[in-house]
């Protein structure tokens, strides 16, 4: 909604040049993770940044790992509440206890638990935006109204496209390292960033249409596509919110794991104690608000993560001479 959808139709091609640009960075961390074999994202990034420059995109990276868990938690509680009816905090610490438990597993158990709910979101999502567009009327949707309603993260279409690229690169250029790091074949570790990267551009571009032909009855909710698919019936909205909630622990998972692996090798009596404390204080901060939290961290954290991109690209220039 943010970064695309509150753009209207333009937001689009924002869908179509963010699915570009996560593709080929998706397939250059895999590649560096691969080539590396990383156990965290420090050698990684300190390769193509050299380590004065290495050392501002790591604290960075560090920083907002345990910021994005923090909006993970939070976004768990705001499900709860909306689609349950449950204390949003009691929806925060179960998803936060979940989390810490599920970090504390070896790393192959936590990228198997990664890819659990990504195929039965691909299918929901596929199904919402047909109910959607074929329920849409153009001729009633007031669309100069609804977009004088929003909130975009950007004054420009192309800026907040860029950001949200940038701040999701920022934040899953350490998990992507990793995962590259568990393949020693660096084109089958290339690849594997090059379709993930298609596929969440997909994705994106399939909720953005979906949740335009619906502008006006989704402007003031905090989980739109909650709310589409509360729409089809009761059992797909509950589907739905199944799905966000693994969709959220993946994110959650992701970040915490290598927010930990940052500072404590894995695996070892301190990595345990140091999720553990890092869980708490990541519930406790999660009292802030998902919908404050997200416009505010994450544009943030987009602007800082064009110096992530910049020298991305020019690792990818390096590498091919």
């Amino acid at each position: 909604m943010q970064f695309f959808t509150s753009f209207g139709l333009i937001g689009i091609i924002g869908s179509l040049v963010a699915t570009i640009l996560f593709a080929f960075l998706g397939m250059n961390l895999m590649l560096l993770g691969s080539r590396l074999q990383s156990n965290s994202h420090k050698e990684a990034i300190y390769h193509i940044c050299g380590r004065a420059f290495g050392l501002i995109i790591d604290v960075m990276i560090t920083f907002f790992l345990f910021g994005v868990t923090v909006i993970m938690f939070a976004g768990a509680g705001t499900i709860f509440e909306h689609q349950f009816g449950v204390p949003g905090f009691i929806g925060s610490l179960l998803m936060a206890i979940i989390t810490v438990g599920s970090v504390r597993l070896k790393i192959d158990k936590v990228i198997a638990l990664i890819g659990l709910m990504t195929p039965l979101l691909v299918l929901l999502v596929l199904i919402t935006t047909v109910h959607a567009f074929l329920n849409f009327d153009m001729s009633a949707v007031e669309y100069d109204m609804a977009m004088s309603r929003q909130m975009p993260a950007s004054t420009n279409w192309l800026l907040a496209t860029i950001l949200y690229v940038s701040y999701n690169i920022a934040i899953g250029a350490s998990m992507l390292t990793v995962l590259g790091g568990t393949v020693k074949n660096e084109k089958i570790a290339s690849r594997g960033g090059l379709v993930g990267g298609i596929g969440l551009g997909m994705l994106i571009l399939l909720i953005n249409v979906s949740m335009l032909t619906q502008l006006e009855e989704i402007t003031d909710v905090p989980m739109p596509m909650l709310l589409l698919a509360n729409n089809i019936s009761s059992t797909m909205g509950l589907l739905m919110a199944i799905v966000l909630l693994g969709m959220i622990y993946n994110t959650a998972v992701s970040t915490l794991y290598a927010f930990a692996a940052r500072f404590v090798h894995a695996g070892t009596f301190k990595f345990n104690r140091f999720v553990i404390i890092a869980g708490m204080l990541a519930f406790g901060a999660s009292f802030v608000g998902f919908v404050t939290l997200v416009g505010t961290v994450y544009p943030v954290m987009g602007y800082l993560g064009f110096m992530l991109m910049g020298a991305i690209v020019f690792s990818w220039f390096t590498m091919r001479r």
